[in-house]
């Protein structure tokens, strides 16, 4: 069943101008065959006019045709015996009235004028039907060819003006497809055929719904969020008090495991926190940070746990770049990204990071040797809570979505791609505008202590 409405026009469009074109066409052609016919009926009656004036001299019926090109035969009647010895061409009866009538047989039919002079005596006209058969249908055909020459042309012109006619249709789909979908606008109604105002107006009241129950969403989360973080405070203040008391081994062995609980939910409260501030594009006041000394900031606080696995974390390039962000979530994003390296690296693996300036733009980038991302799974990584088919660990599904909200708010842009065999790993590199960042001794000092620190800690 065809389920486009373009196709589904132009078929029925065609149908209906196949069928309308047929008929018209087979009109067409049977009054273009009659006008033929009654034109040569009306040179007969021309002919037979100049006929009856004039008698025929004695001459062979053979060279007394006239219009020799239209093929017409003139005849006295009766036929004058030395006039013809083999007999009268025209099979006109002997009795026959005046006027235009066909005689013949089926095989040799002819077209006859037949006129009584004042004197009493006769004459006759005449055409073989077969070839004013011919004649009339060649001007029929020239009459439809032109027709059907057209109808190419009006198919043509009828799939142009529905595809103009839907192209509106097209650009809202794309207008649609385009947009977040945590961050919905209305469609607009300008350009829009007025038969498609109310559909529009009602893809506008539902996104309108949408935007309202997704703000819901957000407060919500915010809201439990924020409430949560004093009770978990307080849990995770009182295992920390009761590590410091003498337990079994089994009840160690549950504290553990609450400890872990309570660090993993405190965690993913972090985490739906900072997705919440930074879903909203340009939240906080941007400004010009040096992205070198953020990076270097934040990866100094993750050493101890990338030391604890034997992970090899640094730096293979360090340059001296600024970017135009805020400074809480350009630190938030690093820390996600590196920590998300952290957590999916095998113990003794390697993270190597980057930051660099290409051409006008400034680029972190990390790259790890875990085992990367299912290719199913590379179009959702930005979802919430999404944490694809290699789910493990502590994640909470929300690390790259933040990464790819501060990305966007600072209108720089996120990369995720996988190392092809016979290698393993993932490479994530995110790309800001470079910033003109003033020359102070501070920064001169800071490019120097970037440049001790461009290597491996």
């Amino acid at each position: 069943m065809m389920r486009s409405l373009r196709g589904r026009l132009f078929v029925a469009l065609t149908f209906l101008l196949l069928l309308t074109g047929a008929g018209t066409g087979f009109l067409m052609f049977r009054w273009a065959y009659s006008e033929a016919l009654e034109v040569q009926d009306a040179m007969l009656l021309e002919v037979g006019a100049v006929a009856a004036k004039n008698r025929l001299d004695t001459e062979p019926t053979a060279q007394r045709g006239v219009l020799r090109e239209d093929r017409v035969v003139i005849e006295e009647l009766p036929v004058p015996a030395d006039a013809n010895p083999a007999g009268p061409v025209l099979p006109v009866p002997p009795d026959s009235g005046d006027g235009l009538q066909t005689f013949g047989s089926a095989t040799d039919q002819w077209r006859v004028l037949t006129v009584t002079r004042v004197d009493g005596s006769r004459v006759a006209v005449g055409q073989r039907t077969a070839y004013r058969d011919e004649i009339a249908r060649g001007s029929a055909l020239r009459t439809v060819l032109p027709f059907a020459l057209l109808f190419p042309c009006l198919m043509l012109l009828v799939a142009a003006v529905i595809g103009s006619s839907l192209r509106p249709v097209a650009r809202l789909a794309g207008r649609l497809d385009a947009s977040d979908y945590d961050h919905l606008a209305e469609l607009p109604l300008a350009g829009i055929p007025a038969e498609l105002r109310p559909f529009i107006d009602s893809i506008n009241r539902l996104l309108h719904r949408l935007a309202m129950m997704i703000e819901q969403q957000r407060r919500f989360v915010a809201a439990a969020a924020h409430e949560l973080r004093s009770p978990i405070t307080a849990l995770s203040v009182q295992a920390e008090n009761l590590d410091h008391t003498v337990l079994p081994r089994e009840g160690r062995e549950r504290l553990a495991a609450l400890q872990t609980g309570i660090r993993r939910t405190a965690h993913l409260l972090e985490q739906l926190l900072a997705l919440a501030r930074y879903e909203t594009a340009g939240v906080a006041k941007a400004q010009i940070v040096a992205l070198d000394r953020v990076a270097r900031n934040v990866v100094a606080d993750l050493l101890p746990a990338a030391s604890d696995r034997g992970i090899d974390l640094g730096f293979e390039r360090l340059d001296s770049v600024a970017v135009r962000v805020d400074p809480t979530a350009l630190a938030i994003l690093i820390r996600n990204l590196v920590d998300n390296a952290l957590r999916h690296t095998p113990d003794g693996g390697r993270i190597d990071l980057h930051v660099y300036a290409a051409g006008t733009h400034a680029v972190f980038r990390v790259e790890d040797t875990g085992p990367g991302i299912a290719e199913a799974d590379l179009p959702r990584v930005f979802e919430p809570f999404y944490r694809g088919q290699r789910s493990e660990g502590e994640g909470t599904g929300l690390g790259l979505s933040i990464v790819e909200r501060i990305a966007t708010a600072a209108s720089g842009s996120i990369a995720i791609e996988n190392v092809p065999p016979p290698g393993a790993g993932l490479h994530v590199a995110v790309t800001f505008a470079c910033a003109a960042f003033p020359e102070t001794a501070e920064r001169r000092a800071s490019k120097t202590e970037s440049a001790e620190h461009a290597m491996r800690w």
